[in-house]
């Protein structure tokens, strides 16, 4: 297996462990800042011991601050959208990212997107609308803006590993200080603590915050960005799908056509990846 191979499993796996937030906040009677604010402070443990274990320097400059910033971003202005207007406009309006991963690709580094990536990104992007097409809603305008603005912050998170002088892991670790010291005040401010919302809160800290930042990390290494923000398009589809089998709740024949459309094509454009750096192997120097 190649390491770019390696690195997309690396990314998928991510993707699917960021899937489960919609289960474990589901049952988390608090808003969006004060569980933002528990599972990062969580996710600062288990990805500081991470670090510990593989002597990974814990670097700071000002390339590591911005990415610090935005993993903040993304996930604290996700956690308030969700409270804010409907999980599906959150999850679609966040799920731009690729859209963004281009031009900041374009941009900043002047590396011009694929014919393939944008057909894909086109849709992948037009798979998750037919998904949510029975729910999605116009309404919590707020939400809505706050969502598209933390899918911009998620672009940003997968060109971490292009940044000059980044540091993936240490702007994870550092993004999520940011993350619990923000949450603090409104987490002292709750007053309900079932044992069902500890347990999804230490879910959500250790497996769908730092577990799958460390497995993106990983996947960012060998990954390209258009790549992995494409190959995270499972997450949006396996979240309410997770939700239906566990809770209940109904998927409808629209949502089911959607999520062939996102799973197909996203297999379909590795697929074709795989063909074409085979290829590239193949022909003479």
């Amino acid at each position: 297996m190649t390491a770019e191979k390696r690195g997309t499993l690396f990314v998928f796996a991510a993707a699917v462990l960021y899937s489960i937030g919609g289960l474990c906040i589901k049952v988390i009677p608090w808003n969006g800042m004060s569980i933002n604010g528990g599972r990062t402070a969580i996710a600062v443990v288990v990805i500081g011991a991470y670090l510990a274990l593989v002597r990974h320097p814990l670097k700071m400059n000002r390339w590591v601050l911005l990415g610090a910033v935005l993993v903040f971003g993304t996930n604290a202005l996700f956690s308030v959208a969700n409270k804010m207007t409907t999980a599906a406009n959150a999850i679609v309006l966040q799920f731009t990212a690729p859209v963004f991963v281009m031009l900041f690709s374009l941009i900043l580094f002047h590396r011009r997107p694929q014919k393939l990536d944008v057909i894909t990104c086109v849709v992948v992007f037009g798979g998750i609308l037919f998904f949510f097409v029975d729910s999605l809603e116009m309404g919590g305008q707020v939400g809505n803006v706050l969502a598209l603005i933390s899918g911009i912050a998620y672009a940003g998170v997968f060109c971490l590993n292009e940044m000059p002088e980044g540091d993936p892991i240490a702007s994870v670790f550092w993004g999520d200080v940011i993350s619990a010291l923000a949450g603090l005040p409104f987490l002292l401010q709750e007053t309900q603590f079932p044992p069902e919302a500890l347990i999804s809160l230490g879910i959500l800290g250790t497996f769908q915050v730092a577990l799958a930042y460390i497995f993106l990390c990983i996947g960012l290494k060998t990954t390209p960005p258009v790549t992995a923000s494409l190959v995270s398009g499972i997450e949006p589809v396996l979240n309410p799908i997770l939700v239906a089998i566990f809770y209940g709740e109904t998927v409808g024949r629209f949502a089911l056509a959607g999520a062939a459309i996102v799973i197909g094509s996203v297999v379909t454009y590795n697929v074709l990846r795989v063909r074409a750096s085979g290829d590239q192997e193949k022909s003479p120097a």
